[in-house]
């Protein structure tokens, strides 16, 4: 006997059908909760395929982000490495020579015993401009140069180091010359780094008709090494201890004659 099945209840039964599946579709879709794990790709190799792994979140994550992060870093330093070369090669010469000391730089090797020291300033509280040191330094023979200062040096021999050199007596005491027009100061420090170049008395005697010089271009006072006004009797002192300086290193330093200041 067969059974017939009237069109209301096949509907009936494909409808329940399609919710069970529905119902099969939600369930097994649903992101997995923490704790279940998840895929994890590695590569192996180059050319390989990349496999899928079921690995616990905790402990998979960490190593391959581990391993990403030092391939990177890597390649970064890498990257950043041909890339100065690449730069350097265009930019520079094929053959380079090494840069100059700067004028004025005294040698590494040599002591500091003694800094004899004068002070230039400008008179009833007023102020050097930068444009008139920089004349003024270039009419005494001096030349800006190493520590962002002016140098007197020996003629034909810049490797031997400053005879004296001219500070800006206000701190930090170097002289930016890009800015140079802006500058106003109270005063110039004058100064010699023994030993030097020439013998202690040479140096002052190259020191004092240079300050001199440029105090009378600029209107400013001399003063001693205690800010007190240099006088003859100051001047005769500071030659008597700096001949006896030249007396007790005599024979250990170099002997070089420097001509008048014009």
């Amino acid at each position: 006997m067969e059974t017939v099945i009237s069109t209301n209840a096949l509907r009936i039964v494909i409808a329940v059908i399609g919710v069970v599946i529905l119902a099969a579709i939600y369930f097994f879709g649903r992101p997995r909760q923490p704790g279940q794990g998840r895929r994890v790709l590695f590569r192996r190799g180059r050319d390989e395929r990349i496999e899928p792994v079921i690995g616990d979140s905790g402990a998979a994550a960490p190593e391959t982000a581990s391993r990403q992060g030092h391939l990177d870093i890597a390649m970064d330093r890498e990257l950043d490495r041909l890339g100065a070369t690449v730069a350097a090669a265009r930019g520079a010469p094929a053959a380079q020579t090494p840069a100059r000391p700067a004028p004025g730089r005294r040698p590494r090797d040599l002591p500091v015993e003694r800094i004899v020291t004068l002070y230039l300033v400008a008179r009833h509280g007023g102020h050097f401009r930068g444009s008139d040191i920089a004349v003024a330094a270039e009419k005494a023979g001096l030349k800006f140069g190493d520590m962002h200062i002016f140098h007197r040096l020996v003629d034909g021999r810049p490797d031997a180091g400053p005879i004296f050199s001219m500070a800006n007596m206000v701190k930090p005491g170097y002289f930016d010359m890009n800015r140079i027009g802006e500058l106003t100061t109270p005063g110039l420090t004058f100064f010699i780094t023994l030993p030097g170049p020439l013998s202690a008395l040479d140096a002052w005697d190259t020191l004092l008709p240079a300050a001199q010089r440029i105090a009378e271009l600029l209107d400013g006072n001399l003063l001693d090494e205690d800010r007190n006004a240099l006088g003859h009797q100051r001047i005769a002192v500071l030659r008597d201890e700096l001949r006896a300086w030249d007396r007790r290193h005599e024979g250990t330093g170099p002997e070089i004659r420097m001509p008048p200041l014009r």
